[in-house]
Protein backbone atom coordinates (compact mmCIF):
# COMPACT_ATOMS: atom_id res chain seq x y z
CA UNK A 1 0.00 0.00 0.00
CA UNK A 2 2.93 2.89 0.92
CA UNK A 3 4.61 1.54 -2.66
CA UNK A 4 1.65 2.52 -4.51
CA UNK A 5 1.14 5.99 -2.53
CA UNK A 6 4.81 6.64 -3.28
CA UNK A 7 3.85 5.91 -6.96
CA UNK A 8 0.97 8.11 -6.56
CA UNK A 9 2.57 11.21 -4.74
CA UNK A 10 5.71 11.04 -7.60
CA UNK A 11 2.97 10.87 -10.64
CA UNK A 12 1.59 14.11 -8.89
CA UNK A 13 5.00 15.71 -7.99
CA UNK A 14 5.65 15.12 -11.84
CA UNK A 15 2.62 16.59 -13.31
CA UNK A 16 3.28 19.52 -11.23
CA UNK A 17 6.60 20.02 -12.03
CA UNK A 18 6.03 19.36 -16.00
CA UNK A 19 3.68 22.10 -15.39
CA UNK A 20 5.78 24.38 -14.20
CA UNK A 21 8.66 23.82 -16.65
CA UNK A 22 6.13 24.00 -19.35
CA UNK A 23 5.27 27.58 -17.86
CA UNK A 24 9.29 28.84 -17.44
CA UNK A 25 9.64 27.26 -21.55
CA UNK A 26 6.89 29.70 -22.61
CA UNK A 27 8.30 32.63 -20.97
CA UNK A 28 11.44 31.87 -21.60
CA UNK A 29 10.64 32.01 -25.34
CA UNK A 30 8.89 35.05 -25.47
CA UNK A 31 10.87 36.83 -23.53
CA UNK A 32 14.29 35.83 -25.59
CA UNK A 33 12.57 36.71 -28.82
CA UNK A 34 10.86 40.01 -27.51
CA UNK A 35 14.22 41.17 -25.99
CA UNK A 36 15.69 40.39 -29.28
CA UNK A 37 12.89 42.59 -30.82
CA UNK A 38 13.09 45.18 -28.27
CA UNK A 39 17.06 45.56 -29.26
CA UNK A 40 16.56 47.00 -33.03
CA UNK A 41 12.88 48.76 -31.30
CA UNK A 42 12.29 51.31 -28.59
CA UNK A 43 10.40 50.38 -25.50
CA UNK A 44 8.89 53.76 -25.20
CA UNK A 45 7.99 53.63 -29.42
CA UNK A 46 6.47 50.40 -28.24
CA UNK A 47 4.42 51.66 -26.01
CA UNK A 48 3.68 55.35 -27.06
CA UNK A 49 3.24 55.03 -31.19
CA UNK A 50 -0.20 55.31 -32.25
CA UNK A 51 0.83 53.44 -35.50
CA UNK A 52 1.11 50.00 -36.12
CA UNK A 53 2.36 48.73 -39.42
CA UNK A 54 5.55 46.60 -38.98
CA UNK A 55 4.17 45.14 -42.45
CA UNK A 56 4.22 47.98 -44.52
CA UNK A 57 6.91 49.99 -46.23
CA UNK A 58 6.76 52.37 -43.66
CA UNK A 59 6.98 50.81 -40.30
CA UNK A 60 5.59 52.10 -36.90
CA UNK A 61 5.44 49.51 -33.75
CA UNK A 62 2.79 51.51 -31.40
CA UNK A 63 1.31 48.51 -29.73
CA UNK A 64 -1.48 51.23 -28.57
CA UNK A 65 -3.76 50.58 -31.78
CA UNK A 66 -3.87 46.64 -31.05
CA UNK A 67 -4.31 47.04 -27.10
CA UNK A 68 -7.02 49.55 -27.91
CA UNK A 69 -8.99 47.01 -30.26
CA UNK A 70 -8.36 44.22 -27.59
CA UNK A 71 -10.04 46.05 -25.07
CA UNK A 72 -12.84 47.64 -27.22
CA UNK A 73 -13.64 43.64 -28.10
CA UNK A 74 -13.32 42.49 -23.96
CA UNK A 75 -15.82 45.78 -22.82
CA UNK A 76 -18.54 45.01 -25.24
CA UNK A 77 -18.17 41.70 -24.36
CA UNK A 78 -18.41 42.11 -21.27
CA UNK A 79 -21.45 44.23 -21.30
CA UNK A 80 -23.28 42.20 -22.95
CA UNK A 81 -21.99 39.14 -20.67
CA UNK A 82 -21.94 40.66 -16.87
CA UNK A 83 -25.82 41.58 -16.86
CA UNK A 84 -27.21 38.31 -18.77
CA UNK A 85 -24.39 36.14 -16.62
CA UNK A 86 -25.90 37.92 -13.22
CA UNK A 87 -29.01 37.97 -14.06
CA UNK A 88 -29.14 33.89 -14.84
CA UNK A 89 -26.73 32.82 -11.59
CA UNK A 90 -29.61 34.80 -9.59
CA UNK A 91 -32.68 33.08 -11.55
CA UNK A 92 -30.98 29.82 -10.72
CA UNK A 93 -30.00 30.69 -7.13
CA UNK A 94 -32.75 32.32 -5.95
CA UNK A 95 -35.87 31.27 -8.09
CA UNK A 96 -35.91 28.00 -10.46
CA UNK A 97 -37.04 25.07 -8.71
CA UNK A 98 -34.32 22.46 -8.21
CA UNK A 99 -35.08 20.40 -11.61
CA UNK A 100 -35.15 23.33 -13.36
CA UNK A 101 -31.94 24.57 -12.15
CA UNK A 102 -30.71 20.80 -12.84
CA UNK A 103 -31.72 21.30 -16.78
CA UNK A 104 -30.43 25.00 -17.56
CA UNK A 105 -27.21 24.47 -15.80
CA UNK A 106 -25.91 21.73 -18.06
CA UNK A 107 -27.69 23.05 -21.21
CA UNK A 108 -25.48 27.07 -20.17
CA UNK A 109 -21.99 25.03 -20.22
CA UNK A 110 -22.79 23.42 -23.26
CA UNK A 111 -22.22 27.10 -25.02
CA UNK A 112 -18.87 26.87 -23.46
CA UNK A 113 -18.28 23.70 -25.49
CA UNK A 114 -18.80 24.87 -28.92
CA UNK A 115 -15.29 25.79 -30.91
CA UNK A 116 -14.53 29.28 -30.87
CA UNK A 117 -14.47 29.34 -35.22
CA UNK A 118 -17.95 28.66 -35.29
CA UNK A 119 -19.12 31.75 -32.70
CA UNK A 120 -16.98 33.51 -35.49
CA UNK A 121 -19.05 32.84 -38.76
CA UNK A 122 -21.77 33.04 -36.53
CA UNK A 123 -20.88 36.57 -35.64
CA UNK A 124 -20.06 37.30 -39.27
CA UNK A 125 -22.72 35.65 -41.20
CA UNK A 126 -25.60 36.03 -39.04
CA UNK A 127 -25.34 38.92 -36.19
CA UNK A 128 -23.14 41.05 -38.67
CA UNK A 129 -26.20 41.24 -40.98
CA UNK A 130 -28.57 41.82 -38.47
CA UNK A 131 -26.71 44.40 -37.00
CA UNK A 132 -26.75 46.15 -40.25
CA UNK A 133 -30.42 46.21 -40.56
CA UNK A 134 -30.70 48.11 -37.74
CA UNK A 135 -26.79 50.30 -37.86
CA UNK A 136 -26.77 51.03 -41.33
CA UNK A 137 -23.04 52.29 -41.09
CA UNK A 138 -22.02 48.58 -39.61
CA UNK A 139 -18.51 47.71 -41.46
CA UNK A 140 -18.40 44.47 -42.68
CA UNK A 141 -16.03 43.52 -40.41
CA UNK A 142 -16.72 45.13 -37.02
CA UNK A 143 -15.81 45.12 -33.13
CA UNK A 144 -19.47 45.31 -32.31
CA UNK A 145 -20.61 42.13 -33.61
CA UNK A 146 -17.76 40.37 -32.71
CA UNK A 147 -17.82 41.77 -29.00
CA UNK A 148 -21.27 41.03 -28.80
CA UNK A 149 -20.51 37.09 -29.63
CA UNK A 150 -17.74 37.02 -27.70
CA UNK A 151 -20.08 38.32 -24.70
CA UNK A 152 -22.81 35.09 -25.59
CA UNK A 153 -19.31 32.59 -25.11
CA UNK A 154 -18.30 33.66 -21.77
CA UNK A 155 -21.79 34.12 -20.37
CA UNK A 156 -21.48 30.48 -18.90
CA UNK A 157 -18.10 31.67 -16.91
CA UNK A 158 -19.84 33.93 -15.04
CA UNK A 159 -23.55 32.75 -14.69
CA UNK A 160 -21.36 29.32 -13.28
CA UNK A 161 -18.94 31.09 -10.98
CA UNK A 162 -21.48 33.67 -9.71
CA UNK A 163 -24.52 31.45 -9.31
CA UNK A 164 -21.33 29.38 -7.32
CA UNK A 165 -20.88 32.40 -5.51
CA UNK A 166 -24.11 33.33 -4.14
CA UNK A 167 -24.98 29.58 -3.51
CA UNK A 168 -21.90 30.02 -0.69
CA UNK A 169 -23.83 32.81 0.84
CA UNK A 170 -25.21 31.47 4.25
CA UNK A 171 -28.79 30.46 4.40
CA UNK A 172 -29.81 32.60 7.49
CA UNK A 173 -28.85 36.11 5.75
CA UNK A 174 -31.61 35.32 3.12
CA UNK A 175 -34.21 34.17 6.25
CA UNK A 176 -33.27 37.19 8.17
CA UNK A 177 -33.99 39.49 4.83
CA UNK A 178 -37.36 37.56 4.79
CA UNK A 179 -37.87 38.21 7.91
CA UNK A 180 -37.87 41.91 8.23
CA UNK A 181 -39.86 41.61 5.43
CA UNK A 182 -38.06 41.84 2.40
CA UNK A 183 -39.09 40.30 -1.24
CA UNK A 184 -37.76 37.66 -2.87
CA UNK A 185 -36.67 40.22 -5.80
CA UNK A 186 -34.94 42.64 -2.34
CA UNK A 187 -33.08 40.14 -1.12
CA UNK A 188 -31.80 38.74 -4.10
CA UNK A 189 -30.03 42.33 -5.25
CA UNK A 190 -29.82 43.61 -1.67
CA UNK A 191 -28.34 41.08 0.26
CA UNK A 192 -27.47 37.74 -1.26
CA UNK A 193 -25.41 39.95 -4.60
CA UNK A 194 -23.58 42.06 -2.03
CA UNK A 195 -22.70 39.01 0.10
CA UNK A 196 -21.60 37.50 -2.76
CA UNK A 197 -19.89 40.54 -4.62
CA UNK A 198 -16.08 39.29 -4.46
CA UNK A 199 -16.93 35.83 -5.75
CA UNK A 200 -18.97 37.90 -8.74
CA UNK A 201 -16.09 40.17 -9.10
CA UNK A 202 -13.93 37.01 -9.18
CA UNK A 203 -15.73 35.31 -12.32
CA UNK A 204 -15.72 38.74 -14.14
CA UNK A 205 -11.93 38.88 -14.12
CA UNK A 206 -11.80 35.86 -15.12
CA UNK A 207 -14.05 36.59 -17.99
CA UNK A 208 -12.35 39.48 -18.58
CA UNK A 209 -9.13 37.58 -18.89
CA UNK A 210 -11.13 35.11 -21.28
CA UNK A 211 -12.19 37.38 -23.83
CA UNK A 212 -8.67 39.72 -23.77
CA UNK A 213 -6.99 36.20 -25.08
CA UNK A 214 -9.77 35.37 -27.47
CA UNK A 215 -8.62 34.67 -31.34
CA UNK A 216 -10.92 33.07 -33.79
CA UNK A 217 -13.67 35.01 -33.51
CA UNK A 218 -12.42 38.20 -33.26
CA UNK A 219 -10.16 37.06 -36.29
CA UNK A 220 -12.74 36.15 -38.44
CA UNK A 221 -15.24 39.09 -37.35
CA UNK A 222 -13.62 41.78 -36.22
CA UNK A 223 -11.29 42.86 -39.11
CA UNK A 224 -7.53 42.81 -39.44
CA UNK A 225 -6.96 46.90 -39.36
CA UNK A 226 -5.05 48.29 -36.61
CA UNK A 227 -6.67 51.27 -35.63
CA UNK A 228 -6.82 53.63 -32.13
CA UNK A 229 -10.41 54.30 -31.74
CA UNK A 230 -13.21 53.34 -29.22
CA UNK A 231 -15.69 53.35 -32.04
CA UNK A 232 -17.33 49.52 -32.10
CA UNK A 233 -18.58 50.01 -35.56
CA UNK A 234 -15.32 50.13 -37.97
CA UNK A 235 -12.80 47.10 -38.85
CA UNK A 236 -9.98 46.80 -35.55
CA UNK A 237 -7.11 44.49 -34.34
CA UNK A 238 -6.66 42.90 -31.70
CA UNK A 239 -3.09 41.02 -30.41
CA UNK A 240 -4.50 37.46 -30.93
CA UNK A 241 -5.46 38.86 -34.70
CA UNK A 242 -2.59 40.22 -35.27
CA UNK A 243 -0.16 37.32 -34.39
CA UNK A 244 -2.31 34.65 -35.88
CA UNK A 245 -1.82 37.06 -39.35
CA UNK A 246 1.77 36.81 -39.16
CA UNK A 247 1.93 33.12 -37.78
CA UNK A 248 0.25 32.40 -41.21
CA UNK A 249 3.72 32.42 -42.86
CA UNK A 250 4.05 34.80 -44.94
CA UNK A 251 6.61 36.81 -42.95
CA UNK A 252 10.61 35.27 -43.21
CA UNK A 253 11.27 33.49 -39.87
CA UNK A 254 13.60 35.46 -37.82
CA UNK A 255 12.93 38.75 -39.28
CA UNK A 256 12.00 42.04 -37.14
CA UNK A 257 8.57 41.30 -38.67
CA UNK A 258 8.56 37.72 -37.31
CA UNK A 259 9.41 39.33 -33.75
CA UNK A 260 6.60 41.29 -33.65
CA UNK A 261 4.30 38.45 -33.17
CA UNK A 262 6.89 37.91 -29.66
CA UNK A 263 6.23 41.64 -28.43
CA UNK A 264 2.58 41.21 -29.12
CA UNK A 265 2.54 37.85 -27.31
CA UNK A 266 4.13 38.97 -24.10
CA UNK A 267 1.71 42.11 -23.94
CA UNK A 268 -0.77 40.11 -24.28
CA UNK A 269 0.85 37.58 -21.41
CA UNK A 270 1.30 40.40 -18.95
CA UNK A 271 -2.24 41.12 -19.36
CA UNK A 272 -3.87 38.36 -18.61
CA UNK A 273 -1.30 37.49 -16.22
CA UNK A 274 -2.16 40.28 -14.15
CA UNK A 275 -5.60 39.96 -14.29
CA UNK A 276 -5.08 35.85 -13.43
CA UNK A 277 -3.50 37.13 -9.76
CA UNK A 278 -5.97 40.11 -9.56
CA UNK A 279 -8.49 37.52 -9.39
CA UNK A 280 -7.03 35.58 -7.07
CA UNK A 281 -5.86 38.40 -4.86
CA UNK A 282 -9.23 39.22 -4.57
CA UNK A 283 -10.66 35.58 -3.87
CA UNK A 284 -8.09 35.19 -1.14
CA UNK A 285 -8.33 38.29 0.51
CA UNK A 286 -12.17 39.49 0.28
CA UNK A 287 -14.30 36.23 -0.37
CA UNK A 288 -16.15 35.43 2.78
CA UNK A 289 -14.98 31.83 3.97
CA UNK A 290 -17.88 30.10 5.68
CA UNK A 291 -17.82 26.90 7.70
Amino acid sequence: MRTSEKIIEGLLWLSAAITILITVGIIWVLLSESISFFREVSLIEFLTEKEWTPLFSDKKFGIMPLVAGTLLTTAVAIAVALPIGLTIAIYLNEYAHARMKQVVKPLLEVLATIPTVVYGFFALTVVTPFLQTLIPSLAGFNALSAGIVMGIMIIPMISSLSEDAISSVPRSLREAAYGMGSTRLQTAFGVMVPAASSGIVVSVILAISRAVGETMIVAIAAGQQPRLTLNPLVPIETITTYIVQVSLGDVPRGSLEYRTIFAAGITLFIFTFALNNLSFWIKKKYQEKYD
